[in-house]
């Protein structure tokens, strides 16, 4: 019975001399499309919490309150910025004191293009529609710019750096895994850019205006959205002038938008000889998050697109 007592002790003094393994810092980030990124450069250490649920729609979403708490718990804050998830930026804002905010959309090597720039080709005059007192003229910066594989590669350094700064301890497996991701990725980027080629020259319709960076870097005709780049509701003004957008450009395909009712596109291309392909999901809301998502986006989006516009 004596005994009992000292072996306790004996473990307990050897469990405190035993060298104190350094912990990955708490990660929470926007949406699944970031969260597989940070995944790539966390590796087997720990995983980011990605805050937009399945299904939810990253410009209108309202945090549950476990998630404010989470918020509120979290080390490092990564996430797009605040055009992308205006819902988000009152709890960037208001972060614990330590805690730092990643927006790597003003990262100074994020590449950036306005609404409406895309590829040199003017499609801004069918979207203009602000004295209707529904829509409003496409301006600002285009949030959605991890479709651009090179920003991809440019945020792994990026989301590297952030978590070495937390955790040094484990800044050279950050590197190596942004370093191997970032390879990845170029890898795919050559694919699609060899696979993309039947798309090329063909305009078609989407659901809203979230698709420059992915035309634009990979040199297709401009998308002609239904919505405009925050997903809002559509006036009926907006819509005749889709229709005749449609029309006048020769629009081969209509692509409605994963989570979002496809009965938009459906109205706009009624009657007309557009094709409607399989929905797209510029945020992975429809796949499973992980490191792997990241590419599923991009490889699904250039499959979805070259099935439909590459029939003839």
């Amino acid at each position: 019975m004596i005994r009992y007592p000292s072996l306790l002790l004996a473990a307990a003094l050897g469990a405190t001399a035993l060298p104190a393994r350094a912990e990955v810092p708490r990660v929470v980030t926007d949406i699944p499309a970031i969260g597989s990124l940070v995944q790539q450069v966390m590796g087997d250490l720990g995983a980011p919490e990605v805050l937009l649920e399945a299904g939810g729609d990253p410009h209108h979403y309202q945090l549950r309150p476990s998630q404010a708490r989470s918020l509120q718990d979290a080390e490092l804050l990564i996430w797009v910025g605040p055009s992308l998830t205006p819902w988000l930026e009152r709890g960037a804002s208001a972060l614990p004191k330590g805690s730092r905010s990643l927006t790597l959309l003003d990262r100074p090597e994020t590449h950036r293009r306005d609404y409406g720039g895309g590829n040199g080709h003017d499609h801004g005059g069918a979207h203009d529609h602000a004295g209707d007192g529904h829509d409003h003229p496409h301006s600002g910066t285009d949030p959605h710019a991890w479709l651009d594989p090179a920003n991809g590669q440019a945020w792994l350094q990026a989301i590297a750096a952030a978590l070495s700064e937390r955790d040094p301890d484990h800044a050279a497996a950050y590197a190596a895994n942004a370093e191997k991701a970032a390879a990845e990725i170029a890898a795919l980027d050559g694919e699609l850019k060899a696979g993309l080629g039947p798309a090329q020259g063909k305009r078609f319709v989407v659901f809203h205006d979230a698709y420059g960076y992915f035309t634009g870097h990979y040199g297709l005709e401009p998308a002609i959205p239904v919505s405009l780049g925050d997903a809002s509701t559509p006036s009926a003004a907006r819509l005749r002038a889709i229709r005749e957008e449609i029309a006048e450009q020769g629009a081969v395909c209509a692509f409605p938008e994963a989570n979002h009712d496809p009965k938009l596109i459906a109205a706009v291309t009624e009657g007309s000889p557009v094709r409607q392909g399989a929905p797209l999901d510029p945020e992975g809301r429809g796949s499973q998050s992980g490191a792997a998502l990241y590419g599923v986006i991009l490889r699904g989006m250039a499959q979805t697109l070259t099935d439909c516009l590459g029939q003839g």
